[in-house]
Protein backbone atom coordinates (compact mmCIF):
# COMPACT_ATOMS: atom_id res chain seq x y z
CA UNK A 1 0.00 0.00 0.00
CA UNK A 2 2.73 2.48 0.93
CA UNK A 3 4.77 1.54 -2.15
CA UNK A 4 1.73 2.34 -4.27
CA UNK A 5 1.45 5.73 -2.61
CA UNK A 6 5.13 6.38 -3.18
CA UNK A 7 4.74 5.58 -6.88
CA UNK A 8 1.79 7.92 -6.96
CA UNK A 9 3.94 10.68 -5.55
CA UNK A 10 6.60 10.06 -8.21
CA UNK A 11 3.96 10.36 -10.89
CA UNK A 12 2.74 13.62 -9.34
CA UNK A 13 6.27 15.01 -9.35
CA UNK A 14 6.64 14.05 -12.99
CA UNK A 15 3.34 15.71 -13.89
CA UNK A 16 4.23 18.84 -11.94
CA UNK A 17 7.61 18.96 -13.64
CA UNK A 18 6.13 18.75 -17.11
CA UNK A 19 3.60 21.49 -16.32
CA UNK A 20 6.25 23.70 -14.77
CA UNK A 21 8.48 23.34 -17.83
CA UNK A 22 5.75 24.53 -20.14
CA UNK A 23 5.10 21.09 -21.61
CA UNK A 24 1.38 20.52 -21.78
CA UNK A 25 0.54 16.83 -21.40
CA UNK A 26 -1.56 15.22 -24.05
CA UNK A 27 -5.05 14.04 -23.36
CA UNK A 28 -4.14 10.39 -23.68
CA UNK A 29 -5.18 7.66 -21.29
CA UNK A 30 -1.81 7.66 -19.50
CA UNK A 31 -2.24 11.31 -18.55
CA UNK A 32 -5.73 10.68 -17.27
CA UNK A 33 -4.32 7.86 -15.15
CA UNK A 34 -1.72 10.22 -13.70
CA UNK A 35 -4.40 12.75 -12.79
CA UNK A 36 -6.45 9.98 -11.21
CA UNK A 37 -3.46 9.11 -9.05
CA UNK A 38 -3.12 12.76 -8.10
CA UNK A 39 -6.77 12.89 -7.09
CA UNK A 40 -6.36 9.70 -5.05
CA UNK A 41 -3.42 11.17 -3.16
CA UNK A 42 -5.34 14.39 -2.64
CA UNK A 43 -8.29 12.44 -1.28
CA UNK A 44 -6.02 10.42 1.01
CA UNK A 45 -4.84 13.58 2.78
CA UNK A 46 -8.41 14.84 3.07
CA UNK A 47 -9.51 11.57 4.66
CA UNK A 48 -6.66 11.63 7.18
CA UNK A 49 -7.58 15.13 8.29
CA UNK A 50 -11.26 14.25 8.54
CA UNK A 51 -10.40 11.16 10.58
CA UNK A 52 -8.03 12.83 13.06
CA UNK A 53 -9.52 16.33 13.47
CA UNK A 54 -12.50 15.28 15.65
CA UNK A 55 -9.97 14.05 18.23
CA UNK A 56 -7.96 17.29 18.22
CA UNK A 57 -8.69 20.04 20.73
CA UNK A 58 -7.65 23.64 21.19
CA UNK A 59 -6.42 24.34 24.72
CA UNK A 60 -6.56 27.85 26.19
CA UNK A 61 -4.58 28.29 29.38
CA UNK A 62 -4.54 31.14 31.88
CA UNK A 63 -1.05 31.14 33.41
CA UNK A 64 0.60 32.92 36.30
CA UNK A 65 3.72 34.57 34.80
CA UNK A 66 5.54 34.55 38.13
CA UNK A 67 5.44 30.75 38.07
CA UNK A 68 6.63 30.42 34.50
CA UNK A 69 10.29 29.68 34.94
CA UNK A 70 10.80 29.76 31.18
CA UNK A 71 11.36 33.52 31.42
CA UNK A 72 14.07 33.21 34.06
CA UNK A 73 17.52 34.35 33.00
CA UNK A 74 19.82 31.44 32.30
CA UNK A 75 17.02 29.04 31.39
CA UNK A 76 18.30 27.29 28.24
CA UNK A 77 14.73 26.54 27.13
CA UNK A 78 14.54 30.21 26.14
CA UNK A 79 16.87 29.41 23.26
CA UNK A 80 14.20 27.18 21.77
CA UNK A 81 11.80 30.10 21.36
CA UNK A 82 12.04 32.49 18.41
CA UNK A 83 13.59 35.78 19.48
CA UNK A 84 10.44 37.82 18.83
CA UNK A 85 8.40 35.59 21.13
CA UNK A 86 10.99 35.80 23.91
CA UNK A 87 10.97 39.58 23.63
CA UNK A 88 7.17 39.74 23.55
CA UNK A 89 6.81 37.52 26.61
CA UNK A 90 9.36 39.48 28.61
CA UNK A 91 7.87 42.82 27.60
CA UNK A 92 4.39 41.58 28.47
CA UNK A 93 5.55 40.45 31.89
CA UNK A 94 7.38 43.74 32.51
CA UNK A 95 4.59 46.18 31.62
CA UNK A 96 1.57 44.03 32.37
CA UNK A 97 2.20 41.48 35.11
CA UNK A 98 -1.25 40.02 34.65
CA UNK A 99 -2.07 36.39 33.94
CA UNK A 100 -0.89 35.27 30.51
CA UNK A 101 -3.44 33.73 28.14
CA UNK A 102 -1.71 31.14 25.98
CA UNK A 103 -2.91 28.52 23.56
CA UNK A 104 -1.84 25.04 22.63
CA UNK A 105 -3.24 21.87 21.19
CA UNK A 106 -4.15 18.42 22.41
CA UNK A 107 -5.55 15.10 21.27
CA UNK A 108 -8.19 12.87 22.87
CA UNK A 109 -6.89 9.43 23.82
CA UNK A 110 -9.95 8.08 25.69
CA UNK A 111 -13.62 8.56 25.02
CA UNK A 112 -14.26 9.50 28.66
CA UNK A 113 -12.42 12.80 28.47
CA UNK A 114 -8.68 12.15 28.81
CA UNK A 115 -6.59 14.38 26.56
CA UNK A 116 -2.89 14.39 25.75
CA UNK A 117 -0.86 17.57 25.50
CA UNK A 118 2.59 18.92 26.44
CA UNK A 119 3.46 19.63 30.04
CA UNK A 120 4.79 23.04 29.01
CA UNK A 121 1.34 23.90 27.60
CA UNK A 122 -0.31 23.55 31.02
CA UNK A 123 2.62 24.69 33.14
CA UNK A 124 1.61 27.14 35.90
CA UNK A 125 -2.01 26.91 34.72
CA UNK A 126 -4.62 28.70 36.81
CA UNK A 127 -7.43 27.82 34.40
CA UNK A 128 -7.66 25.46 31.42
CA UNK A 129 -10.40 25.55 28.77
CA UNK A 130 -10.83 23.03 25.97
CA UNK A 131 -12.86 23.28 22.76
CA UNK A 132 -13.47 20.98 19.82
CA UNK A 133 -13.73 21.75 16.13
CA UNK A 134 -17.39 20.73 15.97
CA UNK A 135 -18.31 21.96 19.41
CA UNK A 136 -20.43 24.86 18.13
CA UNK A 137 -18.71 27.20 20.57
CA UNK A 138 -19.06 24.91 23.58
CA UNK A 139 -16.04 24.84 25.87
CA UNK A 140 -15.05 22.54 28.72
CA UNK A 141 -13.15 23.24 31.90
CA UNK A 142 -10.19 20.89 32.24
CA UNK A 143 -8.09 19.70 35.15
CA UNK A 144 -4.54 18.39 35.05
CA UNK A 145 -4.44 14.67 35.69
CA UNK A 146 -0.67 14.44 35.67
CA UNK A 147 2.48 15.83 34.11
CA UNK A 148 5.88 14.37 33.30
CA UNK A 149 8.31 17.24 32.62
CA UNK A 150 11.11 14.98 31.45
CA UNK A 151 9.10 13.73 28.49
CA UNK A 152 7.09 16.99 28.26
CA UNK A 153 3.87 14.96 28.32
CA UNK A 154 0.74 15.87 30.29
CA UNK A 155 -2.75 14.45 30.55
CA UNK A 156 -5.73 16.70 31.22
CA UNK A 157 -9.33 15.64 31.90
CA UNK A 158 -12.67 17.11 30.90
CA UNK A 159 -16.12 16.01 32.01
CA UNK A 160 -17.36 14.43 28.78
CA UNK A 161 -18.33 11.03 27.40
CA UNK A 162 -18.46 9.48 23.97
CA UNK A 163 -15.54 11.43 22.56
CA UNK A 164 -13.70 10.19 19.49
CA UNK A 165 -10.29 8.98 20.64
CA UNK A 166 -7.31 9.05 18.31
CA UNK A 167 -5.44 5.86 17.58
CA UNK A 168 -1.79 5.81 18.64
CA UNK A 169 0.57 4.13 16.18
CA UNK A 170 3.53 1.91 16.98
CA UNK A 171 6.21 4.58 16.53
CA UNK A 172 8.93 1.93 16.38
CA UNK A 173 7.52 0.96 12.98
CA UNK A 174 7.48 4.52 11.68
CA UNK A 175 9.94 4.93 8.81
CA UNK A 176 11.92 7.90 7.63
CA UNK A 177 10.30 9.32 4.50
CA UNK A 178 6.71 8.60 5.52
CA UNK A 179 4.10 11.31 5.06
CA UNK A 180 3.22 13.26 8.20
CA UNK A 181 0.22 15.47 8.92
CA UNK A 182 0.27 17.99 11.78
CA UNK A 183 -2.98 19.43 13.13
CA UNK A 184 -3.13 22.19 15.71
CA UNK A 185 -3.75 25.83 16.47
CA UNK A 186 -0.64 27.85 15.52
CA UNK A 187 -0.87 31.60 16.06
CA UNK A 188 -4.52 31.23 17.20
CA UNK A 189 -5.43 29.76 13.81
CA UNK A 190 -7.51 26.82 15.00
CA UNK A 191 -7.32 23.49 13.18
CA UNK A 192 -4.55 24.40 10.79
CA UNK A 193 -3.24 21.43 8.82
CA UNK A 194 0.28 21.04 7.44
CA UNK A 195 1.96 18.05 5.91
CA UNK A 196 5.46 16.83 5.27
CA UNK A 197 7.53 13.77 5.99
CA UNK A 198 9.37 11.99 8.76
CA UNK A 199 12.76 13.64 8.34
CA UNK A 200 14.58 11.49 10.89
CA UNK A 201 14.05 9.22 13.88
CA UNK A 202 15.97 8.86 17.10
CA UNK A 203 16.92 12.53 17.35
CA UNK A 204 18.47 13.35 20.72
CA UNK A 205 20.53 16.25 22.07
CA UNK A 206 18.01 18.66 20.55
CA UNK A 207 17.44 20.39 23.91
CA UNK A 208 20.09 22.35 25.82
CA UNK A 209 21.26 20.78 29.06
CA UNK A 210 19.51 22.17 32.12
CA UNK A 211 21.45 23.37 35.14
CA UNK A 212 22.47 20.28 37.05
CA UNK A 213 22.56 18.15 33.94
CA UNK A 214 18.97 16.91 33.69
CA UNK A 215 17.84 16.36 30.11
CA UNK A 216 14.66 15.20 28.47
CA UNK A 217 14.25 11.47 28.66
CA UNK A 218 13.69 10.46 25.07
CA UNK A 219 14.68 10.85 21.49
CA UNK A 220 12.37 12.56 19.00
CA UNK A 221 10.78 12.09 15.62
CA UNK A 222 11.90 14.92 13.36
CA UNK A 223 9.50 16.23 10.72
CA UNK A 224 9.45 18.95 8.07
CA UNK A 225 5.69 19.42 8.44
CA UNK A 226 5.32 23.08 9.42
CA UNK A 227 4.98 23.36 13.21
CA UNK A 228 4.63 26.71 14.93
CA UNK A 229 3.82 28.07 18.41
CA UNK A 230 0.36 26.77 19.21
CA UNK A 231 0.95 23.37 17.63
CA UNK A 232 2.47 22.15 20.89
CA UNK A 233 0.60 19.15 22.24
CA UNK A 234 -1.14 18.43 18.95
CA UNK A 235 -0.84 15.21 16.95
CA UNK A 236 1.61 14.27 14.24
CA UNK A 237 -0.26 11.68 12.20
CA UNK A 238 0.69 9.25 9.45
CA UNK A 239 -1.14 8.61 6.18
CA UNK A 240 -3.28 5.99 7.94
CA UNK A 241 -4.64 8.55 10.39
CA UNK A 242 -2.67 7.17 13.35
CA UNK A 243 -0.82 9.44 15.78
CA UNK A 244 2.92 8.74 15.58
CA UNK A 245 3.92 11.55 17.94
CA UNK A 246 2.97 14.63 19.95
CA UNK A 247 4.39 17.84 18.50
CA UNK A 248 6.67 19.41 21.07
CA UNK A 249 9.58 21.47 19.74
CA UNK A 250 10.69 23.54 16.79
CA UNK A 251 14.16 24.63 15.78
CA UNK A 252 13.33 28.24 14.85
CA UNK A 253 10.49 29.49 12.68
CA UNK A 254 10.17 28.51 9.02
CA UNK A 255 13.07 26.07 9.20
CA UNK A 256 11.16 22.89 8.47
CA UNK A 257 12.67 21.34 11.59
CA UNK A 258 10.15 20.19 14.17
CA UNK A 259 10.21 17.45 16.78
CA UNK A 260 7.53 15.15 18.19
CA UNK A 261 7.61 12.81 21.19
CA UNK A 262 7.22 9.26 19.79
CA UNK A 263 3.80 7.72 20.39
CA UNK A 264 5.17 4.62 22.13
CA UNK A 265 6.67 6.74 24.91
CA UNK A 266 3.58 8.92 24.94
CA UNK A 267 1.37 5.89 25.60
CA UNK A 268 3.70 4.54 28.28
CA UNK A 269 3.72 7.84 30.15
CA UNK A 270 0.02 8.65 29.64
CA UNK A 271 -1.16 5.28 30.92
CA UNK A 272 0.65 5.86 34.24
CA UNK A 273 -0.48 9.47 34.48
CA UNK A 274 -4.09 8.36 34.11
CA UNK A 275 -3.73 5.53 36.64
CA UNK A 276 -1.50 7.17 39.22
CA UNK A 277 -1.34 10.89 38.46
CA UNK A 278 2.43 10.67 37.97
CA UNK A 279 4.99 8.74 35.98
CA UNK A 280 7.40 6.68 38.06
CA UNK A 281 10.74 6.52 36.31
CA UNK A 282 13.45 4.05 37.34
CA UNK A 283 17.09 5.05 37.50
CA UNK A 284 20.43 3.31 37.89
CA UNK A 285 22.44 6.38 38.91
CA UNK A 286 25.00 6.27 36.12
CA UNK A 287 26.29 8.56 33.39
CA UNK A 288 26.48 6.87 30.01
CA UNK A 289 27.63 7.33 26.43
CA UNK A 290 27.18 5.28 23.30
CA UNK A 291 30.31 3.22 22.64
CA UNK A 292 30.34 3.77 18.89
CA UNK A 293 30.19 7.56 19.46
CA UNK A 294 32.85 7.55 22.20
CA UNK A 295 35.88 7.57 19.93
CA UNK A 296 38.65 7.80 22.52
CA UNK A 297 37.29 4.93 24.58
CA UNK A 298 36.21 2.89 21.56
CA UNK A 299 39.77 2.86 20.27
CA UNK A 300 40.89 1.24 23.55
CA UNK A 301 38.21 -1.45 23.63
CA UNK A 302 38.64 -4.55 21.49
CA UNK A 303 36.30 -7.09 23.09
CA UNK A 304 33.03 -5.40 22.09
CA UNK A 305 31.94 -3.17 19.21
CA UNK A 306 28.48 -2.06 20.37
CA UNK A 307 27.13 -1.13 23.76
CA UNK A 308 26.80 1.63 26.35
CA UNK A 309 29.79 2.94 28.27
CA UNK A 310 29.44 3.58 32.01
CA UNK A 311 31.21 6.91 32.31
CA UNK A 312 30.44 7.64 35.95
CA UNK A 313 28.53 6.24 38.93
CA UNK A 314 26.69 8.39 41.46
CA UNK A 315 27.95 7.50 44.92
CA UNK A 316 24.50 7.30 46.53
CA UNK A 317 22.74 5.78 43.49
CA UNK A 318 21.64 2.19 42.90
CA UNK A 319 24.64 1.28 40.72
CA UNK A 320 27.06 2.26 43.51
CA UNK A 321 25.57 -0.56 45.60
CA UNK A 322 26.28 -3.10 42.83
CA UNK A 323 29.43 -4.47 41.21
CA UNK A 324 29.12 -2.10 38.26
CA UNK A 325 32.24 -0.02 37.60
CA UNK A 326 33.17 2.98 35.46
CA UNK A 327 34.45 1.88 32.01
CA UNK A 328 32.14 -1.15 31.99
CA UNK A 329 30.29 -1.57 28.68
CA UNK A 330 26.63 -2.57 29.04
CA UNK A 331 25.38 -4.65 26.11
CA UNK A 332 21.96 -5.84 27.35
CA UNK A 333 19.31 -5.19 30.00
CA UNK A 334 17.39 -8.27 31.13
CA UNK A 335 18.43 -9.96 27.91
CA UNK A 336 17.38 -7.06 25.63
CA UNK A 337 20.35 -5.81 23.63
CA UNK A 338 21.23 -2.13 23.93
CA UNK A 339 23.57 -0.42 21.50
CA UNK A 340 22.96 3.23 22.36
CA UNK A 341 22.55 5.34 25.47
CA UNK A 342 18.93 6.06 24.51
CA UNK A 343 18.17 2.35 24.13
CA UNK A 344 19.50 1.77 27.65
CA UNK A 345 17.33 4.59 29.00
CA UNK A 346 14.30 3.16 27.22
CA UNK A 347 14.90 -0.27 28.74
CA UNK A 348 15.48 0.98 32.29
CA UNK A 349 12.79 3.69 32.43
CA UNK A 350 9.83 1.43 33.23
CA UNK A 351 11.55 -1.23 35.30
CA UNK A 352 9.88 -1.95 38.62
CA UNK A 353 11.36 -0.11 41.56
CA UNK A 354 13.06 -2.50 43.97
CA UNK A 355 13.12 -5.39 41.50
CA UNK A 356 16.64 -6.17 40.24
CA UNK A 357 17.58 -5.88 36.58
CA UNK A 358 20.37 -7.92 35.06
CA UNK A 359 22.95 -6.09 33.00
CA UNK A 360 25.16 -7.90 30.51
CA UNK A 361 28.53 -6.19 30.88
CA UNK A 362 31.94 -6.38 29.22
CA UNK A 363 34.82 -5.32 31.48
CA UNK A 364 38.11 -5.28 29.64
CA UNK A 365 37.93 -8.58 27.78
CA UNK A 366 35.69 -10.34 30.28
CA UNK A 367 31.91 -10.74 29.87
CA UNK A 368 29.79 -10.88 33.01
CA UNK A 369 26.31 -10.23 34.38
CA UNK A 370 25.64 -7.70 37.12
CA UNK A 371 22.40 -7.17 39.05
CA UNK A 372 21.32 -3.63 39.90
CA UNK A 373 18.27 -2.66 41.96
CA UNK A 374 16.65 0.40 40.31
CA UNK A 375 15.41 3.25 42.45
CA UNK A 376 12.75 5.84 41.73
CA UNK A 377 13.92 8.93 39.91
CA UNK A 378 13.24 12.06 41.91
CA UNK A 379 14.08 15.70 41.30
CA UNK A 380 16.81 15.35 43.88
CA UNK A 381 18.24 12.34 42.07
CA UNK A 382 19.93 14.42 39.40
CA UNK A 383 22.06 12.36 37.02
CA UNK A 384 25.77 12.73 36.71
CA UNK A 385 26.22 14.82 33.62
CA UNK A 386 28.31 14.30 30.56
CA UNK A 387 30.51 17.10 31.88
CA UNK A 388 31.76 14.71 34.54
CA UNK A 389 33.63 12.72 31.95
CA UNK A 390 35.77 15.82 31.39
CA UNK A 391 36.39 15.89 35.17
CA UNK A 392 43.56 11.41 40.01
CA UNK A 393 54.79 12.03 45.13
CA UNK A 394 54.68 10.77 41.38
CA UNK A 395 54.61 13.05 38.34
CA UNK A 396 53.96 11.01 35.16
CA UNK A 397 55.71 12.56 32.19
CA UNK A 398 53.39 14.77 30.12
CA UNK A 399 50.39 14.08 32.35
CA UNK A 400 50.77 17.23 34.40
CA UNK A 401 49.76 15.79 37.75
CA UNK A 402 51.43 14.73 40.97
CA UNK A 403 50.14 11.87 43.13
CA UNK A 404 50.90 10.11 46.40
CA UNK A 405 49.75 6.98 48.15
CA UNK A 406 46.55 7.85 49.98
CA UNK A 407 47.17 8.20 53.72
CA UNK A 408 44.92 9.12 56.62
CA UNK A 409 46.52 12.57 56.73
CA UNK A 410 46.00 13.17 53.00
CA UNK A 411 42.45 11.86 53.21
CA UNK A 412 41.74 14.37 55.95
CA UNK A 413 43.45 17.18 54.07
CA UNK A 414 41.40 16.65 50.93
CA UNK A 415 38.20 15.50 52.64
CA UNK A 416 38.39 12.01 51.15
CA UNK A 417 36.59 9.11 52.83
CA UNK A 418 38.37 6.37 50.88
CA UNK A 419 41.28 4.65 52.65
CA UNK A 420 43.25 3.18 49.72
CA UNK A 421 44.43 4.25 46.31
CA UNK A 422 46.58 7.02 44.87
CA UNK A 423 45.49 10.60 45.51
CA UNK A 424 46.14 13.46 43.11
CA UNK A 425 47.88 16.26 45.00
CA UNK A 426 48.66 18.74 42.20
CA UNK A 427 47.44 19.36 38.65
CA UNK A 428 49.08 21.80 36.24
CA UNK A 429 46.87 24.25 34.40
CA UNK A 430 46.37 23.31 30.76
CA UNK A 431 47.86 19.82 31.07
CA UNK A 432 46.25 16.64 29.77
CA UNK A 433 44.85 15.77 33.18
CA UNK A 434 43.53 19.28 33.75
CA UNK A 435 41.78 19.31 30.36
CA UNK A 436 39.93 16.16 31.37
CA UNK A 437 38.85 17.67 34.69
CA UNK A 438 41.20 15.76 36.98
CA UNK A 439 41.75 17.81 40.12
CA UNK A 440 43.56 17.61 43.46
CA UNK A 441 41.72 15.30 45.82
CA UNK A 442 40.70 12.84 43.10
CA UNK A 443 41.67 9.27 43.98
CA UNK A 444 43.03 7.08 41.17
CA UNK A 445 41.92 3.48 41.65
CA UNK A 446 42.83 1.95 38.27
CA UNK A 447 45.11 2.63 35.32
CA UNK A 448 44.01 0.98 32.09
CA UNK A 449 41.59 -1.09 34.18
CA UNK A 450 44.33 -2.47 36.43
CA UNK A 451 43.90 -1.70 40.16
CA UNK A 452 46.45 0.56 41.81
CA UNK A 453 46.46 0.64 45.60
CA UNK A 454 49.70 2.55 46.21
CA UNK A 455 52.33 4.70 44.56
CA UNK A 456 54.50 1.74 43.51
CA UNK A 457 51.64 0.08 41.64
CA UNK A 458 50.80 3.43 40.09
CA UNK A 459 54.39 3.90 38.89
CA UNK A 460 54.46 0.41 37.41
CA UNK A 461 51.18 1.06 35.61
CA UNK A 462 52.20 4.38 34.08
CA UNK A 463 55.44 2.89 32.76
CA UNK A 464 53.31 0.69 30.52
CA UNK A 465 50.89 3.45 29.60
CA UNK A 466 50.96 4.96 26.11
CA UNK A 467 49.50 8.44 25.84
CA UNK A 468 49.44 8.14 22.05
CA UNK A 469 46.96 5.26 22.31
CA UNK A 470 45.20 6.69 25.34
CA UNK A 471 45.24 5.88 29.05
CA UNK A 472 42.10 5.08 31.07
CA UNK A 473 42.09 6.43 34.63
CA UNK A 474 39.41 5.26 37.03
CA UNK A 475 38.79 7.88 39.72
CA UNK A 476 36.83 8.59 42.86
CA UNK A 477 36.00 12.27 42.57
CA UNK A 478 33.82 13.78 45.26
CA UNK A 479 30.57 11.80 45.29
CA UNK A 480 31.22 10.02 42.01
CA UNK A 481 33.15 7.09 40.64
CA UNK A 482 34.11 7.80 37.05
CA UNK A 483 36.81 7.39 34.44
CA UNK A 484 38.64 9.73 32.10
CA UNK A 485 40.90 9.13 29.13
CA UNK A 486 44.24 10.90 28.87
CA UNK A 487 45.41 11.03 25.27
CA UNK A 488 48.11 13.04 23.57
CA UNK A 489 46.57 14.33 20.34
CA UNK A 490 49.96 15.51 19.12
CA UNK A 491 48.95 19.18 19.11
Amino acid sequence: MRNDRFMSLLVLIAVAGSLGSGVVPSQGGEDNAALDLARQLNQAFIQVVEKVSPSVVVITVTQDPSRLGILDEGNPMLDLLPRQFRDQLREHQRVNPQPIISQGSGVVIREDGYILTNSHVVEAAEKIRVRFKDGHGEEYDATVRGVDPQSDIAVIKIDAKGLRAARLADSDKTRVGEFTIAIGAPFDLDYSVTFGHVSAKGRSHVIPTYAGGATMDQDFIQTDASINPGNSGGPLANIDGEVIGINTLIRGLHTGIGFAVPSNLVKEVADQLIRQGKFTRARLGISITTLREDKDFRDLVKAVSDGVVVRAILSDGPAAKSDLQPADVITAVDGQKVATAQELKNQVRSKKIGQPVTLDVVRGSKAMQIAVMPEEWTDEAAPITQANRDAGQEEPKDWGLKAQTLSRELAGQFGVERSSGVIVTEVEDGCLASKQGVKPGDVITEVNQKPVANLKEFRDAIKQADLKKGVILNLISGRSAKFVILKDSGD
